[in-house]
This record gives structure tokens, sequence and C-alpha cells, in this order.
């Protein structure tokens, strides 16, 4: 018996219309609309790795400070995406720390959207072509990122130690 969640199966925002927001949603990041089999008024969307719920409100308070994050598999292309798209996002920031970037935008509700891409993350799954010792990832920039007997890793720490390990034999 486990005592850990596996995952976040979904998160629910407000929205004052719902047929814009399955619209936009499935423009942007390519979910699909779900109808619910029972009289409920909310609006399912999935992406197939995650799932946005919607109800249906009459008004709402503006969101920010709170909001949610995706993270993109490939950076310059989902900022294309959104130019094509003519939405406009924050200025891009990067933590060198973890080798990351990050800017923001707003669905139409304003709902906040953390954008977040980390160039060595793998993105689950990774195929086993592209394990420990293989060439990079399509739209990668290496090898996916694994721990002791190319096991990936289970935690932060685990994978922060195999980036510290990875970096360290590319030094030598």
């Amino acid at each position: 018996m486990s005592d850990k969640p596996a995952y976040i199966h979904h998160v629910n925002f407000p929205t004052t219309d719902a047929e814009r927001t399955i619209e936009w949603y499935s423009k942007v990041f390519g979910m699909k609309y779900i109808k619910p089999k029972s009289n409920t008024k909310v609006v399912l969307m999935t992406r197939g790795n995650f799932d946005l719920h919607f109800t249906p409100v009459e008004s709402m308070d503006r969101m920010a400070p709170y909001h949610f994050a995706v993270e993109v598999e490939d950076w310059e292309g989902f900022l294309a995406h959104l130019d094509s798209l003519g939405i406009r996002h924050t200025r891009v920031i990067t933590r060198p720390e973890n080798n990351s970037q990050f800017c923001y935008i707003h669905d139409p509700d304003h709902t906040m959207i953390e954008l977040v891409f980390h160039a060595r993350r793998p993105y689950p799954p990774v195929p086993e072509k592209y394990a420990a010792g293989a060439s990079a990832a399509p739209g990668g920039t290496g090898p996916g990122v694994t721990g002791p007997g190319g096991v990936a890793p289970e935690s932060a720490e685990q994978a922060q130690a195999a980036l510290t390990a990875a970096d360290n034999a590319a030094v030598r």
C-alpha cells in the first residue's frame, strides 16, 4: 500500500463562456472536449496526459496570482504556435539553476497559465532507444535522464543527482 498520490488527475477552473473555453484550449493546447454522460454542466477537456475541467459561472473574479503550469516539449515551437494564434505572453525568464525557461499567458477568462520548458528533462514515456547512452530524443538536447542502472529517477532529488552526474561525466 502506498500513501503517495500517483498524480494530479485534473484541476477545475471557472469559465464565463463554455464554448469559447472549448475552442481556446483546443487551439492552444490541442485538448479535446469530452461530453459528460451525466447532466453536469462542467466542461471536461483532456490532452490524454492531463485533464482540465471548467465550471460555467455568470461572472468571476480575476484569478491572478493563482495559476497552473504546463510543461512544453518544444519551447521555440510552442512560442511560435502562440504567435500564430495571436496570443501574447510575458517576457521569457530563464532559470539557470535548473536549465528552464518560463513565461505566462492568460486564457479568455484571464486564468493565468505558466508555460515551462526544461531543456534536459525527459518527457514520459521516454522511448527505450532514447534512454541512457542513446542519441538525443527528437526536440531534445540530450538523452533522457536516468539514474543508477539506467532506471528513471523517482524523485526531484534523484533527477538532480543524475543530471549532476551526467554534467560531471561530460566535463571529464
